[in-house]
């Protein structure tokens, strides 16, 4: 496939409980190689509100990856690939605030990060990049998925922190206690990596962050059964369809925000000193600056 060949404008990403994408037209598979590797499923590519987007199962379908094996740099390098400017991100998770109950969804705008296990970055081997990520979330997709939550009566709350842990066992009491300390509000373990990644390839990002019960610093969490967290997680899975299908209307067809340029100053690599291979490795990302550069 060449590159800059635009078959999805909007990416979708779903996580535990959303497999699949209703209501998408003329659909088709897609399967994309790229220089990291595989991604975790073929690209799943169709109409959703009269726009065309590219569905990606995190997991996998069947659910087949734990978070620590997921491909983040493939993920995101094949939705770049296939011409995607936006990701909307699902995922489930535990929620760290009593206010955030179970069928909730949060939009988070920041991230900490407690992973250990995991390539974030697209850079190295010759090529020294380094991007702002004070925002790490495109605040206009996060404004779509908030209007979308609330044209279809799902509670959406904008705003938050989202802690990505590990895993794939979940935290230790203490663990949880010490994250609400922190004043965080939710807990998953696979959004930061993505948003890492898609803002070094310029590609807008923000997360649909599902609640499916109170984290173990509850005390009401024994009480929890694996089937009522199913019960939640095919309801918000249900919900999530409906939003993400109203967010994807939502997003607004031009795109002004930053994160198209988010690249544009952090290349610290003296242009002459990178490799060919480095080059072609990195130019679905970069080609646009090299070109410029080697003009000037």
């Amino acid at each position: 496939m060449e590159c800059g060949l635009q078959e999805a404008e909007i990416g979708i990403i779903g996580g535990s409980g959303l497999y699949s994408m209703p209501g998408l037209t003329n659909v088709r598979e897609q399967r994309i190689t790229t220089p990291f590797g595989d991604p975790s499923d073929a690209f799943v590519l169709g109409s959703l509100a009269g726009r065309k987007v590219a569905f990606l199962s995190r997991h996998g379908r069947g659910h087949l990856l734990l978070p620590s094996e997921l491909n983040f740099r493939a993920n995101v390098y094949g939705m770049k690939k296939l011409g995607v400017e936006r990701i909307l991100s699902v995922s489930a998770v535990g929620s760290l605030k009593e206010e955030h109950k179970p069928t909730d969804f949060v939009i988070p705008d920041q991230f900490i990060d407690r992973t250990f296990h995991r390539e974030s970055t697209f850079f190295g081997n010759g090529i020294v990049g380094h991007i702002a990520f004070g925002d790490p979330v495109c605040a206009v997709v996060g404004q779509a998925i908030a209007t979308a939550c609330e044209s279809v009566g799902v509670v959406g709350k904008r705003g938050g922190t989202y802690v990505c842990m590990e895993g794939p066992q979940f935290s230790t009491r203490a663990e949880s206690n010490l994250y609400r300390s922190w004043g965080a509000d939710v807990i998953g373990m696979t959004n930061l990596q993505e948003a890492k990644l898609a803002r070094e390839a310029e590609i807008c990002y923000a997360t649909m962050a599902m609640v499916t019960d109170y984290d173990c610093w509850h005390e009401s969490h024994d009480a929890v059964t694996v089937e009522q967290v199913i019960a939640v997680l095919n309801q918000n899975a249900a919900n999530a369809s409906k939003v993400v299908a109203a967010a994807v209307a939502a997003i607004p067809a031009e795109r002004n925000c930053a994160c198209g340029s988010a690249l544009q100053y952090a290349i610290l690599t003296s242009p002459p000193a990178i490799s060919p291979a480095a080059h072609e490795k990195l130019d679905l990302l970069l080609g646009k600056y090299f070109r410029v550069k080697s003009e000037a």
